[in-house]
């Protein structure tokens, strides 16, 4: 599904007010609080400083405004009180924002006091991983390239991609077509096409790609226990190339 210029303009509106909800989150001292006290703070934040809709609270049933995925957590975490962040920790926050109609979606993971250098390397080339994938779109590339460039990334450092889960076109639902996953064969899937918009968010584990789903129903974990981490853009296929939709104030492609 392609998205008009006047759409696309939309989006990119969400996807700032998203951004400043991350230079928000840069600013606080997470060692030491829940994970329900950020979710509760970024949800007073997107309500009523950016007068917007945290799109994560009700949909699909889920209660918050953001998952809260730590340590062995790839995806879906859910945020709770007794989850206390503790130095050494790596977290990722991911959230939507839905503004004028038009949702955006962003992840960052984040490191909590003193990280050892294992996980601090493994955060590291997910981000590269991310950048990877958005260099690779363009119009007339496939989505294939873009997973390709992810996975090759990932395991010439030694990691595994998780393949269970992935991007996602993305408008005024949070989740549209096409399915952008973060492996496969260069030239291969779908057509890129201006004026598609969609989510790149590699997760990658520091072990086995193996994850399972926690009797909750949204917590994914990582099978051998092993750390996983994630960031995730919106991003816009342009005429030139692409637009990251979410991109944070001076935040740079690191590849």
């Amino acid at each position: 599904m392609t998205k008009s210029a006047e759409e696309i303009a939309l989006m990119a509106q969400s996807g700032r007010l998203l951004a400043s909800v991350f230079t928000y989150l840069d600013g606080l001292a997470l060692t030491g609080m829940s994970t329900m006290q950020v979710n509760d703070l970024v949800d007073r934040f997107i309500v009523d400083e950016l007068q917007a809709r945290p799109a994560s609270k009700g949909q699909y049933g889920f209660a918050y405004a953001l998952n809260a995925s730590r340590n062995s957590v790839v995806c879906h975490g859910v945020p709770s009180a007794q989850e206390i962040l503790q130095g050494g920790d790596i977290v990722n926050f991911d959230i939507t924002l839905e503004k004028n109609g038009f949702i955006a979606d962003s992840s960052k993971t984040y490191l909590v006091g003193e990280v050892a250098p294992a996980a601090r390397r493994l955060v590291q080339v997910t981000y590269e991983a991310l950048w990877k994938g958005i260099k690779a779109v363009r119009p007339g590339a496939r989505l294939g390239d873009i997973g390709h460039a992810i996975e090759s990334h990932a395991r010439r450092h030694g990691y595994s991609v998780v393949r269970e889960y992935c991007g996602h076109g993305i408008g005024r639902e949070m989740h549209e077509s096409p399915e952008v996953l973060h492996w496969g064969k260069p030239r291969t899937g779908q057509l890129l096409r201006e004026g598609m918009t969609f989510t790149i968010e590699p997760m990658i584990n520091q072990g086995s790609d193996e994850v399972f789903t926690e009797d909750d129903g949204w917590t994914v974990r990582t099978e051998d226990g092993k750390l996983s981490a994630q960031f995730e853009h919106t991003v816009a296929v342009t005429a030139a190339g692409v637009k990251v939709l979410t991109l944070r104030p001076g935040e740079k492609s690191p590849v």
